[in-house]
Order: C-alpha cells, then sequence, then structure tokens
C-alpha cells in the first residue's frame, strides 16, 4: 500500500499527461463512428488485462495477438481522426502559429467591406433557397481543395456568387473557395463531417461544410436548398442563423481570429 501512495513528482506529471492526452483523444473521437471502434477497443483491452490478471494463459495469448494486429488495425481506422489530431495541434501551438503567419498568411487584414458581396449574394441566395456553399480561408492552406474543383481566381462580386450557384450553372455544384477577396476555384470536393451529432435536418451539403471546417480554420456559410435556411461552420461546430446575424458572426469568426494573431510581415498565397 506505501509503495502504490510513493509517487514522485515525475510519476505524477507522466499520469497527468497520459490524462490529457486520453481527454483530447476522447473529445476527437467523441459523436464519431470512431469513437464507437476506439471504445470497443478499450473494452477489448481492459478484458485483456483482466484475463492476464486471473491467470487465463490461452486467452491471454490469443488476445495478445489480437492486440498486435489491432494497433495496426486502428491506424488505418483512425487515419482522419490522427490527421485531424495532428491539425489541431499545429494549430494550437504559438509558435507554430508565427511562423506560419509569418510565411503564409494573406498579406492584408480583410475589412467588413470585404463581406458586403458575401453577404449580400447569401441573403439573396437565402431567399431563392438557392443551395450555396462557400468557403472563406483563413490561415491553413486549402491547396488541395482548390485543385479539386475548377479554377477561377476572379474579384469577389455578389453578381459572380449568385451566378455560380445558379441552377443552370454548370459550376453550382460543390463548394466555392474564396482568399483575399477573391474567388479561387468552383466545384470543389470537400471532406465530409462523420460526426453522429449532426441533425437530420442538415444534409451532404452541411456535412461537407462542417466537414473543411474540422480539417482546417476555415469558415464556411452555407445555404439550405430545402428551406433557404443559412448555416455557418466554424472549428468543427454548425449553427444556423438569421441573415442579419452573417455580418456579425463573420466579423467575428474572421476579423476577430485574425487579430489575435496578426503578424508584423505577411506574404500571400501563390496558387
Amino acid at each position: 500500500m506505501n509503495q502504490l501512495l510513493n509517487f514522485n513528482w515525475i510519476e505524477i506529471v507522466d499520469i497527468a499527461l497520459v490524462a490529457i492526452f486520453l481527454f483530447y483523444i476522447s473529445k476527437l473521437v467523441r459523436g464519431t463512428i470512431a469513437g464507437k471502434v476506439f471504445s470497443g477497443y478499450f473494452l477489448v483491452y481492459l478484458t485483456y488485462l483482466f484475463a492476464r490478471w486471473i491467470g487465463f494463459e490461452y486467452i491471454t495469448r490469443i488476445m495478445e495477438y489480437f492486440m498486435g494486429v489491432g494497433a495496426i488495425a486502428l491506424i488505418v481506422l483512425f487515419q482522419q481522426e490522427i490527421r485531424r489530431f495532428l491539425l489541431q495541434i499545429g494549430k494550437s501551438t504559438s509558435l507554430f502559429k508565427i511562423l506560419y503567419d509569418r510565411f503564409f498568411k494573406t498579406n492584408q487584414e480583410p475589412e467588413n467591406q470585404q463581406f458586403k458581396p458575401i453577404i449580400e449574394a447569401t441573403k439573396l441566395m437565402a431567399n431563392d433557397c438557392t443551395g450555396a456553399l462557400i468557403v472563406i480561408q483563413r490561415n491553413d492552406d486549402l491547396r488541395k481543395v482548390v485543385e479539386s474543383g475548377d479554377w477561377i481566381d476572379a474579384v469577389l462580386s455578389k453578381r459572380l456568387l449568385v451566378s455560380i450557384f445558379s441552377q443552370y450553372s454548370p459550376l453550382h455544384d460543390g463548394a466555392i473557395v474564396i482568399s483575399n477577396n477573391r474567388i479561387l476555384a468552383a466545384r470543389c470536393v470537400l471532406p465530409v463531417s462523420d460526426s453522429d451529432n449532426v441533425p437530420a435536418i442538415y444534409g451532404f451539403r452541411h456535412r461537407a461544410g462542417l466537414g473543411i471546417s474540422e480539417m482546417s480554420d476555415a469558415v464556411v456559410v452555407i445555404v439550405s436548398e430545402e428551406t433557404g435556411r443559412i448555416s455557418l461552420a466554424f472549428d468543427g461546430e454548425l449553427i444556423s442563423i438569421n441573415p442579419n446575424e452573417l455580418e456579425e458572426k463573420l466579423t467575428k469568426y474572421i476579423l476577430e481570429e485574425e487579430r489575435k494573431t496578426e503578424p508584423k510581415f505577411v506574404k500571400r498565397k501563390n496558387y
């Protein structure tokens, strides 16, 4: 008993780090299919420890083989979650953010005026129940997303946004990516979120918007084709808003977040 209570500070720190690691892992996979797989694997591991403690030799050996193969299987099953975990670590590291912003951030902080074409076009499309998926790039590189669509590189405008998402436009399917007050590409393919927490009223368009917000720090404006409802996806969260809240939310998620890590010197991205 005394040996159990005789911890040194290194062991205490070690236990605390393990607890923090498990907490972030559980937070990352909570509500997803991977979370259920992780829970099942954890129960199997507890069963293995119990069998070894009791002294069940044969079942222990079988489960040892299973645990060895299972570790490799987990890497394959959790590849998206592992990637998301590493992305979150990178985004949350202050030194990384300083270096990233120093070399890759766009050359000027956007003003409220920049949101005007997005706001006006979104309100018009919401009134007409025109489906739209607008990805506003911030710091993270969206090169792969841009390359999945049709290159445009045009000045952002209300008319162009409405024209792209018109049902008669060949570019209306998929998402558009906006960066530095320009529309980089249309018909872009986004990663789809597998979260179980997405309400049933939201469809594939909303899951795609939520998916890119889980993988990056982009802000996504979504207009439902069925109801005209406006939604915003940011940092892995999906919220429904009314048209009058759009400017306020864009200012909060883009301008205020960028001011927190504003570098003195910046360099524009080149695609």
